[in-house]
């Protein structure tokens, strides 16, 4: 995708690439406490939100940068 770029100068704050283990590890601990909310037959969370803090991820938001490189905007 030569030609591909980002249509906004929005980036994660910190420099990690991505989220993935983290919301796995999210994912994993949801469905751990639905299973065993469900055998007790108690109301679910409705989120992962409920269940973990989202702030403790590897990447700690996005932000707006104006003055960036071109080489940046390339995805």
């Amino acid at each position: 995708m030569s030609r591909s770029k980002r249509k906004t100068k929005i980036f994660g704050i910190t420099s990690a690439e991505s989220e993935k283990q983290d919301k796995r590890l999210w994912n994993r601990k949801f469905r751990k406490v639905c299973k065993k909310l469900i055998r007790q037959e108690k109301e679910l969370p409705n989120n992962i939100k409920a269940v973990t803090d989202v702030w403790s991820g590897s990447k700690d938001g996005k932000r707006f940068r104006e003055n960036i490189p071109q080489k940046y905007m390339r995805k």
